[in-house]
């Protein structure tokens, strides 16, 4: 217990550290008057479908949840697949490289009654979703806009080729443990043996057998996927409105401020490259990057405006998700588990 405790305070120092260096290098030397004088400039009844892009972003991975779950021979409320859905992005968010969201909605699923191997199964096409479409997105602007993105990302285009890199490898590598668990099981094994050997480990057959349990389940999210090709292709679709309602925020503020000459295309496709350089990088919510990224990538977009416009686009995007995200969390700390409705809210057999 106390090591949690430890944990949880490191990784909410660290947000803090984190997110006070990049308001200070964002805002060092400017002036914070002519920036809220813009921002008040900005139509708010563009702002508001904004918060609303925010909602389908959980929404969706909360729909994708109840859909596995439900392939699983399991039921579970929506609301509850919001809650559920919530708490993943919100520790995601103040956890390096999202570290800790996964492990909190397989803690609130139990609380649920699903079984950790659905959960796990459930969690894993979430994961392998939710990064293809980012890969598959880079993909296309390389093979097709190539010009234009290395024109918008100027000295920064080696993050992109960094975050994308990282993002292909890690796809790679889930899929790889899922469909060719034979491969996993003998490279993990040897890789465990050889750390072993040089004494970076000490030898123990239990963690060897905690390795070999957690390969299997990757086999049986195989079997699931296979089983499941018509589900997972839906997933893959849903997850494409997920992600792109978040990527439509930029361009809301754009019409906010009344800008023309640049479609939601053009504009959620650069908010999209922004995320692939970003994602993978271990700071929390990819904060410091991702508002120097907007910085550098969006001022032919939104020209003398840039900074208000990133002010209100990450305001959005991540620091209301945020709080959004951390206010349904609390209500799923005390909801999940407690004072089910038999008949309609708790988890079982169809």
């Amino acid at each position: 217990m106390e090591k949690k405790s430890k944990k949880i305070v490191g990784n909410g120092l660290l947000f803090a550290a984190v997110l006070g260096l990049t308001l200070y290098a964002v805002f060092r030397g400017q002036d914070l008057g002519d920036i809220a004088d813009a921002i008040r400039d900005c139509d708010g009844r563009w702002l508001l479908p904004a918060v609303g892009c925010v909602l389908a972003f959980i929404g969706g991975e909360a729909v994708i949840i109840r859909l596995l779950l439900r392939s699983c021979g399991l039921r579970m409320g929506r609301g509850r697949c919001f809650l559920v859905s919530s708490a993943g992005f919100f520790f995601s968010a103040v956890t390096p490289s999202a570290g800790g969201g996964q492990p909190m909605q397989v803690y609130f699923l139990r609380r649920e009654n699903v079984p950790v191997p659905v959960s796990a199964v459930t969690l894993m096409a979430v994961t392998i979703t939710y990064k293809l479409v980012l890969v598959l997105t880079g993909l296309f602007m390389v093979l097709f806009r190539l010009d234009a993105l290395r024109a918008r990302f100027g000295e920064m285009m080696f993050l992109f080729w960094l975050g994308l890199g990282l993002t292909v490898g890690f796809v790679a590598l889930l899929l790889v443990l899922v469909f060719h668990p034979s491969l996993a099981r003998a490279a993990m094994d040897g890789g465990h043996r050889l750390l072993e050997k040089l004494r970076i480990l000490r030898r123990s057959g239990a963690r060897r057998e905690k390795l070999l349990a957690a390969m299997e389940r990757y086999h049986e999210t195989a079997g699931f996927f296979k089983s499941h090709m018509g589900l997972m292709a839906l997933v893959l679709a849903v997850t494409f409105v997920q992600r792109f309602a978040l990527f439509t925020v930029p361009w809301l503020v754009y019409r906010g401020f009344g800008l023309t000459g640049h479609g939601w295309a053009d504009v959620a496709m650069t908010q999209a490259m922004i995320s692939v350089a970003a994602d993978m990088l271990p700071l929390p919510g990819g904060m410091g990057v991702t508002e120097g990224l907007f910085l550098t990538v969006f001022e032919p977009v939104f020209g003398a405006l840039t900074l208000p416009a990133m002010v209100l686009s990450r305001g959005a995007e991540f620091y209301c998700r945020l709080l959004l995200s951390a206010a349904f969390t609390a209500v799923a700390a005390a909801v999940l588990g407690r004072h089910r409705d038999r008949d309609e809210r708790e988890v079982g057999p169809r």
